[in-house]
């Protein structure tokens, strides 16, 4: 199953206005929508979907597990009414949104609960997300790397996240990158800026492409109409390169998520 690169990010979006968002991402040719139990958004996300008018065989639907449902008496149940509020029978793919906190529970423990919800046609495929190469060497152990369809981690310019990437890759793991524009961030960066003029581009955009010119897939999001086509346009971007060097050079490890019940990262 090939993930669509590009996706829509719904984090931090409440009630009318994800509904504003999916809807307008959906008009522009976005295909590929991204949300979360812990968003609480899910329902709204459903509503935009259904009233989108969008076939669901055209859409790629990510929701998340959140740490309290991974014990044995709620994963299953809660996918099953992340269901019911996304109205649609199956999702496309279920991620483990954080590992356990403090490793409470084993990941080979709910993985292999992640493994029923696909055996029972909630979800057609799983992943997982924040793992660290520690956390990814468990769940390889425990359900084999092609059964993990992506790592969704915090990947920008000023986080390349190196270690975890180069580990995935080595496994055949594909990369999903959140908070690509950091918050926005980058629209401040004077290298991306440089780059974004001599292409015609804004500084949003050169992110955007430097992360699909390495195959992840990116899932920004955005209220604004005019930016979710200019990040939709993004994937036109074509950068050198030394353009690509460029971007490289701009890591110092600024982390954006990193709540008290993080892993330790590596």
């Amino acid at each position: 199953m090939t993930i669509p690169a590009f996706g829509l990010g719904t984090f931090r979006l409440k009630d009318q206005q994800v509904i504003a968002s999916v809807k307008m991402g959906l008009e522009l040719g976005y295909r590929h929508i991204d949300t979360a139990q812990i968003y609480e958004n899910e329902a709204q996300v459903g509503q935009a979907i259904a009233e989108s008018g969008v076939p669901r065989e055209e859409l790629f639907v990510t929701t998340k597990v959140w740490t309290a449902n991974l014990g044995a008496d709620r994963l299953l149940p809660s996918l099953e009414e992340s269901l019911g509020k996304l109205r649609m029978e199956q999702v496309d793919l279920t991620l483990v949104h954080w590992p356990s906190p403090n490793d409470e529970l084993t990941v080979a423990d709910y993985l292999a609960r992640m493994m029923e919800a696909k055996a029972r046609g909630l979800t057609r495929a799983i992943g997982i997300s924040n793992f660290t190469i520690a956390h990814m060497q468990q769940a390889i152990d425990a359900i084999g790397a092609e059964n993990i369809a992506t790592n969704q981690i915090e990947v920008h310019p000023f986080l390349q996240n190196r270690k975890v990437i180069d580990f995935a890759r080595s496994q055949g793991i594909h990369i999903t990158a959140y908070m690509p524009l950091a918050y926005g961030k980058v629209m401040q960066d004077e290298v991306l800026q440089r780059i974004g003029e001599r292409h015609n581009a804004s500084p949003a955009q050169v992110a955007l492409a430097w992360l699909l010119q390495q195959g992840f897939a990116v899932i920004p999001s955005s209220t604004k109409r005019e930016n979710l086509a200019a990040n939709l346009a993004a994937q036109k971007l074509r950068l050198t390169e030394e353009e690509m060097q460029q971007i490289a050079t701009l890591d110092r490890n600024e982390r954006l998520a990193n709540p008290d019940f993080a892993p330790k990262w590596d």
